[in-house]
């Protein structure tokens, strides 16, 4: 993507064009202020030079001139404040929308790079960044703009000479405006960056509130805080200070452009040549472009802050989306699974986290995957719905290579229940029937009565209707492992992952949950991660795992028999106490 001012604002431009009738009587309005505004001058003219022989015509044509100038000013002033914010605000809500559409379909290695409070602040900060730029500026530039276009025309049908003296400050204007775009831009990004750690930072300080307070940890968060909002001050300063200085040096010199006008204007040569009017309304045309010059120039740090959003806006949607080739649709999969020589690694860069794995699970088979943390078992699964690709092998699911498959639905075929549930701030049914829009509300009993999750969920004062809060909060850890359940019996897909579903949960919950896992289980080949060993003991198969290897496999007696890893791991957790 081309990164110079003139680039992005084409592609900005392209934003506008399903909006061309609203933008075109922008246009007519900024046409219309700039010709009634630059009308002043004119009748400066001719009320000098009517005075001096004043007749009817001229008392009843003169105010009706300035009637009609003012009317046509309003009138264009309308028409270009309102057309201008109804395509700016489309041109925003599409980029918004688009850049969140974008997010949602990016690989899984972004989304590890990346905070979400630094991508939230791209969302909204950097938008409304591109919203000065797209509206305020554009209005500025346009409406100002052809306001000195006009004044320039006038000045040049009334004296050419005297006018292109006055233009000769034009390019020392042109030098100190490119220098200025510049620092700008720069500094606007790093504006940007800084706003970026300052949502991060916030963020993630008041959603884990409660062990910022048991840690006694405030003083290390507000210092955290301050620093980056310190940051971000030093930033906007430094941006403060270039508009303050910028401003100030083009007045002055379009001011030195004005004097020597006057000067020369004054000239006995040329007053001979011009009547009093003509003198009048040169100077008041020559006076009336300073405040579209100095609007002008301020509105530059606006542009240039909405170019650096810009473009780091087009950035991300540049970038290149989870490859999704796959063409192949299967109704409903059997849920045969082969793992055929599969190694990973997360970068080029990085080491393998999985080596030569190969798993073979049939149709409607539980197997549970236990090993020390960090020795592959959530890479493993996270390679089934393609959250990553591997680097090399392959992965079958019933006999095709699962890059054959088209994401979307292979995705709707498997279940994920992980051990970090995630619920959104919406009611239960909407939990429950997640991605469903008008969900039968039966189904959803059904799901929460097979997941255990029907008693608790009638005693809530809003039943199904209740909102659950943040991420659950208002529910206890078990409460919300069982609601992660009911979704994915409300799924009834072919496939399930359970990611360490149990492991934080109190004797009695995890004595609900396991039973609603078997109900779940049934009919569905399932891949169980665990690391309560009593959970697994009446799975299929176990597979062990260590350092991103398969070291064991076998049944639970067949593996306490082998008197290896398994059966080590399994008397760590169940040896008695002396």
């Amino acid at each position: 993507m081309t990164d110079s001012g003139w680039g992005i604002y084409k592609r900005l431009l392209g934003y506008v064009k399903p909006h061309w009738r609203a933008f075109a009587l922008a246009i007519v309005g900024f046409v219309v202020y700039a010709a009634s505004s630059t009308a002043l001058a004119e009748m400066m003219k001719r009320l000098i030079d009517g005075i001096q022989n004043p007749d009817a015509a001229f008392r009843f044509f003169l105010p009706l001139f300035v009637i009609i100038m003012f009317s046509a000013r309003g009138l264009g002033t309308f028409l270009s404040t309102y057309f201008m914010a109804y395509v700016g605000r489309y041109v925003i809500h599409t980029l918004r929308c688009d850049v969140f559409a974008h997010l949602l379909h990016l690989p899984g290695w972004f989304f590890d790079h990346h905070s979400s409070g630094q991508l939230v602040s791209r969302v909204t900060y950097h938008v409304e960044q591109v919203a000065g730029a797209a509206t305020k500026a554009v209005t500025i530039i346009l409406r100002e703009g052809l306001f000195v276009v006009g004044l320039v025309l006038y000045l040049l049908w009334t004296n050419w000479m005297l006018t292109l003296l006055f233009l000769g400050v034009t390019p020392i204007i042109a030098v100190v405006v490119s220098y200025v775009s510049k620092r700008f831009r720069r500094i606007s990004k790093r504006i940007q960056h800084s706003m970026g750690d300052v949502t991060h930072i916030a963020s993630e300080a008041l959603s884990g509130y409660r062990v910022v307070r048991t840690h006694g940890a405030e003083p290390y968060e507000k210092q955290r805080f301050e620093r980056v909002s310190e940051e971000n001050r030093r930033q906007s300063m430094k941006e403060a200070m270039t508009r303050a200085v910028s401003s100030p040096v083009i007045l002055m010199l379009v001011a030195i452009s004005m004097a020597l006008l006057v000067w020369l204007a004054m000239a006995p040569s040329l007053m001979e040549n011009m009547t009093p009017g003509e003198f009048v309304a040169f100077i008041t045309a020559a006076a009336l472009m300073i405040k579209p010059v100095r609007q002008l120039t301020e509105i530059n740090g606006e542009i240039q802050k909405g170019l650096a959003a810009a473009s780091e806006l087009f950035g991300l949607l540049d970038m290149t989306p989870e490859e999704d080739s796959g063409k192949h649709i299967a109704s409903r999969l059997n849920g045969d699974v082969v793992i055929d020589h599969v190694s990973f690694r997360y970068a080029d860069d990085q080491p393998e986290v999985l080596h030569d794995i190969n798993l073979r699970i049939a149709p409607g088979e539980l197997v549970a995957i236990v090993g020390r943390s960090g020795s592959g078992k959530s890479t493993l699964v996270s390679l089934l719905p393609r959250f990553y690709c591997p680097t090399q092998g392959r992965i079958t699911i019933d006999g095709i290579n699962v890059d054959e498959y088209a994401l979307g639905p292979l995705r709707q075929q498997i279940a994920l229940v992980s051990q970090q549930v995630t619920l959104f701030n919406a009611s239960i049914a909407d939990n429950i029937a997640y991605g469903v829009a008008n969900p039968d509300p039966q189904a959803v009993q059904a799901a929460a009565e097979a997941a255990y999750a029907h008693e608790f969920i009638d005693k809530l004062p809003n039943g199904y209707a209740t909102t659950v809060g943040e991420n659950g909060v208002m529910l206890s850890g078990g409460q919300r492992q069982r609601l992660a359940i009911a979704r994915a019996i409300f799924k009834d897909a072919p496939l399930l992952v359970l990611d360490e579903a149990t492991s934080a949960l109190d004797t009695e919950s995890e004595r609900y949950i396991q039973k609603a896992l078997e109900r779940v289980c049934e009919g569905r080949t399932t891949l169980v991660i665990a690391h309560r060993l009593s959970t697994i003991e009446r799975a299929d198969r176990i597979v062990v795992m260590d350092q991103g290897r398969i070291i064991e496999e076998g049944s639970h007696q067949s593996l306490l028999d082998a008197d290896g890893a398994y059966a080590a791991l399994h008397q760590l957790q169940f040896q008695e106490a002396p």
